[in-house]
């Protein structure tokens, strides 16, 4: 409690014992509704949404509510604060997607005001203090503050980070409430299956679908299905389900616009407490303001893998424990639950050397580790370099190809957290039961930070479980950090593509030199091993071939010879090295004409090579459109002839021919202008470009001779 807040002056007379200030407030919130809302979109309505604010923190966010000046949202929140003397600040907003959401008022509500333990209905007038005479409506709200003296750990939201760290046990019990916040009691998973009927939105009398769901903090976005009203997405993802009741999920439908914002096409709910769990429900939501259905499988399940729990308190430190977890993912069990991969306990020890992070030359550190879309932190230590937290996490397996991300953070009340340093380890490349001390990176992991962690790492999985997880579709994150223009990014993308382009070239090459007799001997031995492998080809020999480089690649990495990947890294590190430090500091200082510029080099090797890919294309398709009626009836007489020799000769006799006559040509032509006999009849043909140049001159043309008289028309 803060000295001075209640202050009894001396008095001979005795008073009644008054109770003592609580440290901590309850403080809950129903957020009803809002009445006669500002209008804030050009079709004359809004899609407004609330947010909550305390100490300049933002402690809730409700959810959208689309098209509409008089929401109801019917949402309830539970905030702990320290003190009363900072107001509840209300703020609405109106959702624009892809641009700046724009602000509908504000209004603010008193702490100190408000009666304890009493359930108060507040309307609130909401106003924009650069136009305090604008009518922006209303909001009802409905409030209850409560004393917590005791046990607070049924609180389900806190108000992030913004208490004070006055004492250990305060913080201690706040680690509390936070250890249970985060842990889920069930597994939500959900097939977006398809959409029917839905409604047109784009001129052409199509739209380009696409879906988003939330439930709380978890979000997911399908794909885009361009230029369909009944699509097809066949998406499967799980969300955390926190609540022992259910909960709910928030869908909505948009259809995607290039260049504006993209259009609403209606939005639908799930509510998961009326879903049997342990079973698969199939859904047909009718979409609200808007048209259509959805169709979705839902199923639910409980899930005991992820835990917290002290170092003296874990699993696999117990003999018969650990044994029956091994069974549990032993090859007899193979084919049960085939989505329970395996396990990993991760046993976060300690830091050392941190950061400092605050101007007192001390960090606040708490660590973060992370699977896929599993999301598990430590408590924060307070004032200290070399924290110690001695945390065991158990975290379930999805698919052993996931990688585990451990990142140290530094805590701050008045704004987000401040990184320290991240590792990164492949759930394959664990050694169970090892105490190593891993040094941290930065946050793209192109180079170390200061300070390393000491981790210890346990991973149990079923083989053939992870085999099969292997062949479907790798799980997406749902928070994905927005992509930002970076020059050192694009160049880095260029040279890894013109990198992989350049084998293919090289490889290409080295097969044209045998054809040229560059090398005799080299000549000779290709030729020989051409008329063998034709010879004696089996459709078996496919797989064989590509099964020796991997046959031989294993015998370099195990005699300790393969240097391939370590060039592979040295080449990406020296791309980063090259223009990273000096990409940070251009990006503060170039404008936007100047970073165009910069990257110029790049975009025209980019556009140039996109122009010969589609102009090929192009060829082909305008080959079999007859745009040159020669070339078309070349290739129809050629097609036949093959077709009339490929029925009679077999297809081995045929290879045999065009090996000979290829390694043969520069020996009975010595002084032969090398070519490609397909390439130089596609170069023949025009490109869509070239047609629209050519349309467009004859056009012309005909103006001339029109505009002209008589006697100058031969001269046009």
């Amino acid at each position: 409690m803060r000295e001075g807040i209640s202050i009894v002056g001396p008095s001979t007379v005795e008073s009644p014992p008054r109770p003592s200030c609580p440290a901590m407030f309850q403080l809950d919130i129903i957020l009803k509704k809002g009445n006669n809302l500002a209008i804030r979109d050009r079709t004359g309505t809004s899609d407004p949404y609330v947010k909550f604010k305390i100490g300049g923190k933002e402690v809730f966010k409700s959810k959208t509510i689309f098209k509409n000046l008089n929401p109801v949202w019917d949402e309830r929140v539970s905030l702990l604060v320290e003190t009363l003397r900072e107001p509840l600040y209300v703020k609405v907003f109106d959702y624009d997607f892809g641009f700046q959401d724009d602000f509908m008022g504000s209004a603010q509500v008193h702490l100190e005001s408000l009666e304890h333990q009493r359930i108060l209905d507040l309307t609130l007038d909401l106003g924009d203090p650069q136009y305090p005479d604008q009518d922006l409506g209303t909001i009802d709200l409905g409030i209850t503050l409560s004393p917590k003296d005791g046990d607070i750990r049924e609180t389900t939201m806190l108000t992030g980070k913004s208490w004070k760290r006055s004492s250990k046990n305060q913080s201690m019990r706040l680690s509390d409430v936070h250890k249970k916040s985060q842990l889920w009691r069930g597994i939500v998973n959900i097939g977006l299956i398809e959409g029917r009927r839905l409604k047109a939105m784009d001129d052409n009398g199509q739209s380009d679908p696409y879906v988003r769901f939330r439930m709380g903090h978890q979000k997911y976005k399908s794909k885009v299905l361009a230029k369909c009203l009944n699509p097809q997405w066949r998406e499967q993802f799980d969300f955390h389900l926190y609540e022992e009741q259910g909960g709910y999920i928030d869908i909505t439908v948009w259809d995607r616009d290039q260049g504006r914002r993209d259009d609403f096409m209606g939005r639908c709910t799930i509510d998961l407490s009326t879903l049997a769990r342990e079973r698969t429900h199939k859904l047909d939501l009718p979409l609200e303001d808007g048209a259509g259905v959805l169709v979705l499988l839902v199923t639910l399940t409980a899930t005991s893998a992820v835990s917290i729990s002290d170092l003296s308190v874990n699993a696999l430190d117990n003999p018969y424990e650990r044994h029956q977890i091994a069974q549990r993912y032993g090859l007899m069990r193979s084919l049960i639950n085939l989505k329970d991969v395996g396990m990993v306990q991760v046993k976060v020890l300690r830091a050392e050397g941190l950061m400092a992070a605050d101007v007192t030359g001390k960090s606040d550190p708490f660590c973060v580790v992370e699977l896929s879309n599993d999301r598990l932190q430590t408590q924060t230590v307070y004032k200290n370099l070399s924290p110690e937290w001695n945390k065991v996490f158990t975290f379930n397996i999805k698919d052993i190809h996931s990688v585990l991300e451990v990142t140290v953070y530094d805590e701050d009340r008045d704004r987000s957290a401040d990184f320290l340093g991240k590792v990164v380890i492949p759930l394959l490349n664990i050694q169970n039961g090892v105490r190593k001390a891993y040094a941290l990176k930065s946050k793209e992991l192109t180079g170390p930070t200061k300070g390393v962690i000491f981790l210890e790492i346990d991973v149990i999985f079923n083989a053939i479980k992870a085999s099969i997880r292997t062949i479907n579709p790798i799980e997406q994150k749902y928070i994905e950090g927005e992509s930002k223009m970076s020059k050192q990014l694009l160049l880095q993308n260029f040279n890894r593509v013109r990198r992989c382009v350049m084998v293919l070239i090289n490889a290409g090459c080295f097969i044209n030199s045998c054809f040229q007799w560059d090398s005799p001997q080299r000549s000779i031995c290709a030729f020989v091993l051409y008329v063998l492998v034709v010879w004696n080809f089996e459709i078996y020999m496919i797989p064989l071939v590509l099964l020796l480089p991997l046959v031989w690649n294993y015998l370099l990495i195990a005699s300790g010879k393969d240097t391939r990947q370590d060039q592979a890294v040295e080449d990406l590190l020296q791309d980063v090295d090259d223009d990273f430090d000096k990409d940070d500091k251009d990006s503060e200082r170039k404008g936007f004409m100047d970073k165009l510029y910069a990257i110029q080099d790049v975009c025209v090797s980019v556009q140039n090579a996109l122009g010969e890919v589609a102009s090929y294309g192009e060829r082909i398709k305008n080959t079999f459109n007859w745009t040159v009626p020669f070339v078309s009836w070349l290739v129809v007489v050629a097609l036949g002839v093959a077709c009339i020799l490929l029925y009679y000769i077999p297809l081995r006799y045929m290879l045999l021919a065009w090996g000979v006559n290829k390694f043969t040509k520069k020996l009975r032509s010595p002084y032969s202008i090398d070519n490609n006999e397909l390439l130089d009849l596609l170069s023949r043909v025009p490109s869509d470009v070239q047609l629209v140049s050519d349309a467009h001159t004859h056009t012309t043309q005909q103006l001339c001779h029109l505009n002209r008289p008589l006697d100058a028309r031969r001269h046009c």
